[in-house]
């Protein structure tokens, strides 16, 4: 099986998103990924977090991250559309703002 990193993209961060939401949205919103996460089952290999805003490195030079990864999980999969596949429906994009998904890879390291 191939493992691949799913970076959760959204314009609005998730300390904002979570700062912002009720206790009972927060709940609700639990309750689609745990329900995300027994329709996935062992194709998960770390269901993963939320992330906080980062910095950007780039030739010595740090500013503040350019990008909004809200969060990550780690899959296994036969192939990358498989890994899609477990991603219809996916409680993420009802984050607000025009959230997004990207799928990526793991490569295997010769000799690792």
């Amino acid at each position: 099986m191939k493992k691949f990193m799913i970076l959760y993209l959204s314009p609005v961060s998730a300390r904002e998103q979570m700062t912002h939401a009720s206790p009972e949205q927060m709940q609700a919103g639990m309750r689609e990924w745990l329900k995300w996460r027994e329709k996935a089952g062992k194709a998960i290999v770390d269901l993963g977090a939320p992330l906080a805003s980062g910095q950007h490195i780039e030739a010595g030079k740090v500013t503040g991250g350019k990008l909004t990864i809200t969060g990550y999980s780690i899959v296994q999969a036969n192939s990358i559309d498989e890994a899609v596949k477990l991603l219809n429906e996916h409680p993420h994009f009802k984050m607000p703002g025009g959230a997004s998904i990207e799928v990526l890879e793991f490569v295997p390291m010769p000799g690792m």
